[in-house]
């Protein structure tokens, strides 16, 4: 098969509907305008609602904005980990949301110092505040801090066009 002798399949591309070409065309006459009146002779704007005052004008108006690529962070107390977790203990998103104070495993948390802990953990969270940092690593635990996995449906689309658009490596051995 050569390039020149491609050709896109049967129905795949229709011609466009010509309207207002005579009666013989079958949408002829009105053109699927109707009779009379200002949708058969001009264009309306989309929200005119003829002289009356819109309904965009008759609200209120909403003040502020809402940013849609906010990351909603859950609030995880130390207190309840040392309630939950015993010493030594992996503490991360699979095991909270095990114990169900997180609603699933790639849900971003942050780690709080409300509460008391009293033992050594070990401690993968997406966000932790300076003051459970340092009781954690006070009471002989580690703590490692992790990017949060996609943020926002968004976000993840343009990483995956990237990683689609990145060259790929130049296979080991050849």
């Amino acid at each position: 098969m050569d390039q020149h002798t491609l050709r896109q399949g049967e129905g795949a591309k229709r011609d466009r509907k010509r309207v207002g070409r005579g009666p013989g065309s079958g949408t002829g006459t009105y053109g699927g305008r109707g009779r009379k009146g200002q949708k058969a002779r001009g264009s309306v704007r989309p929200g005119f609602e003829g002289g009356q005052i819109p309904l965009v004008r008759r609200v209120p108006h909403l003040r502020g904005f809402r940013n849609h690529n906010r990351v909603e962070f859950q609030a995880v107390n130390l207190g309840t980990l040392a309630e939950r977790f015993p010493a030594g203990a992996l503490v991360d998103g699979a095991s909270l949301a095990a114990l169900r104070l997180i609603d699933h495993a790639e849900a971003p948390f942050k780690v709080l110092n409300r509460g008391e802990l009293h033992h050594a953990l070990t401690v993968h969270a997406t966000r932790i505040s300076s003051a459970a940092r340092a009781a954690i690593e006070g009471a002989g635990g580690t703590v490692q801090e992790l990017a949060p996995a996609d943020r926002t449906p968004r976000d993840r689309v343009h990483r995956r066009k990237a990683a689609a658009a990145a060259p790929a490596a130049p296979a080991v051995g050849a």
